[in-house]
């Protein structure tokens, strides 16, 4: 798949789309100073290549075309007796709520389950990965340290995702406090630097409880 472009209109050109998310990718993490590695920069960018199609973040059943609910794929992940299908529902799993986290944060602002719900399922998902591999004999346990990274910083790599394909519009007020609480939630570091560039300075409060 590629795209073209011309500098002028800041949209890209003569490049695959793979290498676009590779160069968008790279840029976000400096800008965000997030110490990672280059396992990491490829799997966000495949990650993006893949969703990119439709067809591989959709669920497809005689009702049309939908996306499949986190906690029925967690369900799956739990009934699957085979350790390479169980790793691979949950990596589904994972990468969907990563991708739905940072790319259409802005359509979870009316839905019931909200961001801290998939940063929740996504990073419990990797680390069920890595607990998995950790013990693994099999090659692929060398993939564990990427996994246990997706895990720990999770809410950073939502913040990358969202650099990349974010929205240059101007924000309105109601923009301003969902960016607050999502910060609140998460604890993300590029909401928190975005709200500082708008002159509010972040302030959490203890007390705070959420519950779904």
């Amino acid at each position: 798949m590629s795209v073209t472009d011309t500098k002028a209109s800041g949209i890209i050109t003569n490049k695959s789309l793979q290498g676009y998310f590779f160069d968008s990718v790279n840029d976000a993490v400096h800008n965000q100073q997030i110490d990672t590695s280059d396992e990491i920069i490829i799997y966000l960018v495949n990650l993006l290549t893949t969703f990119s199609r439709s067809e591989d973040l959709f669920h497809h059943d005689a009702d049309g075309v939908s996306l499949k609910p986190l906690a029925l794929m967690y369900s799956d992940a739990l009934a699957e007796s085979r350790p390479s299908l169980r790793i691979r529902i949950l990596q589904k799993l994972g990468d969907t709520a990563l991708f739905i986290a940072g790319v259409f944060s802005d359509s979870l602002n009316t839905r019931l389950v909200d961001m801290d719900y998939y940063v929740a399922m996504g990073g419990n998902a990797y680390a069920c990965i890595s607990d998995n591999l950790r013990y693994s004999q099999a090659q692929a346990s060398a993939q564990q340290p990427v996994y246990e990274e997706l895990r720990s910083k999770f809410v950073d790599f939502v913040d990358v995702l969202s650099e990349v394909t974010e929205n240059k519009s101007m924000l309105s007020n109601h923009d301003i406090m969902r960016l607050y609480e999502v910060w609140m939630r998460t604890g993300s570091k590029r909401t928190e630097a975005i709200l500082k560039k708008l002159g509010i300075e972040p302030i959490q409060t203890a007390s705070l409880e959420f519950q779904h």
